[in-house]
């Protein structure tokens, strides 16, 4: 009995679409553009598959059209919030590129240079903290100690980072700084 029952429901969805499809087609499409109103149509038809039981059998119509505005309404919500999160990640993306960009310039590849120069737990300490704008006190979780230990461990690493700066700096050790052509000491 339940094919028989499955195989009526189908029938009725058919003869609904038939009789909906290209009024729900022309209204979404003045309401839309024409991608997002062919996705929105096929969003409303399966409403219209799974609430079948629910749609008056003597007028489908005008509950499609009601179908099928609340099916545009989350489609406009749903790229609104793709919009903003976009935007976000555009956002996002200009910064990491403008950090990223940095690293090309002269000072940034000292700097590089120098945490190269320190160990791997003063690296990791500066990096949390500069890097991913972690508080001690987070730092502590991350690295599973206390944030007294942290700070104590980030004013080290940091000193010891301008250390390492100031010894590849060429001008701070009384060092002329020669370019291409130029002799040392001249």
């Amino acid at each position: 009995m339940s094919g028989s029952r499955e195989g009526d429901r189908e029938a009725r969805f058919l003869a609904t679409v038939a009789d909906v499809y290209e009024p729900l087609q022309r209204y979404l499409g003045r309401r839309a553009s024409p991608d997002d109103a062919a996705e929105v149509l096929n969003d409303a038809l399966l409403v219209v598959w799974r609430r079948l039981d629910d749609m008056p059998s003597d007028d489908p119509l005008p509950w499609s059209y009601g179908v099928a505005k609340r099916c545009l309404a989350n489609h406009r919500r749903g790229d609104a919030r793709r919009g903003r999160l976009r935007h976000r990640l555009a956002r996002q993306v200009r910064v990491d590129g403008a950090a990223a960009s940095l690293w090309t310039t002269r000072a940034e590849g000292a700097l590089a240079s120098a945490l190269a120069g320190l160990d791997e737990a003063d690296r990791d300490v500066l990096r949390l903290w500069a890097w991913e704008r972690l508080e001690p006190r987070e730092i502590a979780t991350v690295l599973d100690t206390t944030a007294n230990a942290v700070s104590v461990r980030l004013s080290r690493a940091r000193q010891r980072l301008a250390d390492e700066l100031q010894r590849q700096d060429p001008g701070s050790a009384g060092q002329k700084v020669v370019g291409h052509g130029e002799e040392i000491g001249a």
